[in-house]
């Protein structure tokens, strides 16, 4: 399948008259292309791998938020093509969370480990079982509650607490991802404004304080670098909320305007391959798939949903997916994955951060285009 998905995309590249002929379209892929096959191949990898620790050999003590985004994908992307077989394995897989494995459940002492919370809220959607919605309900509650003294907590933290924000906040672009998805899906499954109005109320935060005027995001004040993942988190995020946040919300048109300057600018940065680079803006970085398959989801969701201009975005959607599809491995795993990475004020820290291959960094973004694709 690699060689084949390889070649079907080199003659793409190659062909103006064949790319013309396919850029307008979302629906029609070459063979081994579709989001139906490719979703099939990454989702039935993900249920045969078993927890893994960010490619370290040891096992995690609990979920990772990279598993938790994987799982979720997954789960909608079952959900978008009607396979209830895929959705039995994915729940069996979640089945000993109550059980032999429910110490894996991570605590919610910070962020990263709150996004599991999106699993058992889409796990209820796609079930209507009370105890998925009792676990990732009380989740999103605690990211917003106070914390006990046992929790550390950074004095930034503390103040944005009592500004009315999670104290989860630390202002790392990751955080717009992490944050929201838990926060929509605990609204997708009560239907209660208050989730999606914290997480509105702490994506235009994060929208004020960090996006520049080019539309992209340092990965941290401190940190003056245009990473890759970190703003496929922020693009991400916000398609996330954008498409359930209710269009009388006061803060949608800050959100909007803030997701569709981003857009623009990523349209400047897209590389030939259709993927997008390790440092957004530097030419001689490496083409990164994790970040690609992220800014692919936004710009997929956007163009579906009326936010983007189709004759515009199609053709970029269109080229970036085709090129996350030849990256993909005869095991369904996606290569040049950046590793997993902390802010750093070192630009050559970010440039020679490892390439690896099916980190489940870069396996999730390709389970949310999927299922994007065809619902």
């Amino acid at each position: 399948m690699k060689n084949v998905n390889a070649l079907v995309f080199s003659l793409w590249m190659a062909s103006p008259v064949l790319a013309f002929s396919q850029s307008a379209s979302l629906k029609k892929w070459p063979e081994g292309c579709s989001p139906e096959v490719v979703g099939k191949r990454v989702a039935a990898r993900f249920v045969a791998t078993p927890h893994t620790n960010f490619n370290r050999p040891t096992p995690p003590k609990v979920i990772t938020y990279a598993e938790s985004c994987t799982w979720y994908g997954a789960l909608k992307f079952a959900q978008a093509l009607g396979n209830n077989e895929l959705k039995k394995d994915l729940i069996k897989r979640f089945e000993p969370m109550f059980g032999t494995e429910a110490g894996m459940v991570p605590p919610v002492t910070n962020v990263d480990y709150a996004v599991f919370g999106a699993v058992p809220l889409q796990l209820y959607i796609q079930t209507d079982e009370k105890r998925y919605l009792e676990m990732g309900q009380n989740i999103a509650d605690q990211q917003w509650t106070k914390p006990g003294d046992q929790v550390k907590v950074s004095i930034e933290q503390l103040a944005a607490f009592q500004k009315g924000f999670s104290w989860h906040t630390r202002m790392w672009i990751d955080d717009m991802f992490m944050i929201t998805a838990l926060q929509t899906q605990a609204y997708r499954a009560t239907h209660n404004e208050k989730y999606i109005n914290r997480a509105a109320k702490e994506m235009v935060l994060y929208l004020d304080s960090l996006q520049k005027p080019n539309g992209l995001f340092y990965h941290a004040p401190d940190v003056p670098f245009f990473w890759g993942r970190g703003n496929g988190w922020m693009a991400a995020g916000m398609a996330e909320i954008l498409s359930s946040l209710p269009l009388n919300n006061p803060d949608r048109p800050r959100i909007m305007k803030g997701y569709q300057t981003m857009m623009t600018s990523l349209l400047k940065y897209q590389a030939p391959s259709g993927l997008w680079r390790q440092l957004l803006d530097e030419p001689a970085s490496w083409a990164e798939s994790s970040s690609t398959g992220m800014f692919t989801y936004a710009m997929v969701v956007g163009v579906k949903k009326g936010w983007l201009d189709r004759k515009i975005y199609t053709p970029a959607a269109r080229r970036a997916w085709l090129g996350l599809v030849s990256y993909l491995d005869d095991n369904a795993d996606v290569k040049d994955v950046c590793e997993g990475t902390n802010k750093k004020n070192d630009k050559q820290y970010y440039l020679d951060r490892k390439k690896v291959t099916g980190d489940l960094h870069g396996q999730a973004p390709i389970l949310w285009i999927a299922a994007a694709l065809i619902d």
